[in-house]
């Protein structure tokens, strides 16, 4: 293990998590908590549907790598300069 910790944050528009651990780009086990105001509507027979969601709040509790179970290496780094060569997932 290293002493690099976790970046706690949902990648913005760009980005995108990396486990520094073993290099996975695409499974990762995230617990958030959200506030959300919904907009809920019902069909006749009792379904119903979220048609709009204001987020009001959201926090993201852990990230861990779906592939070696780190939670301590867990980065946010720009999507386009990604190493996707080295992705656990491409194998």
């Amino acid at each position: 293990m290293t002493d690099q910790t976790a970046d706690l944050r949902v990648p913005a528009e760009g980005e995108r998590w990396r486990c520094a651990g073993c290099g996975n780009l695409t499974r990762f086990d995230v617990t958030r908590t959200r506030r959300t105001t919904e907009y809920w509507h019902f069909d006749l027979a009792g379904d119903h549907r979220v048609e709009e969601e204001d987020v009001r709040s959201e926090v993201v509790e852990s990230v861990a790598c779906r592939w070696c179970g780190r939670s301590d290496a867990i980065e946010v780094v720009d999507r386009a300069s990604a190493d996707t060569a080295h992705d656990p997932a491409a194998d």
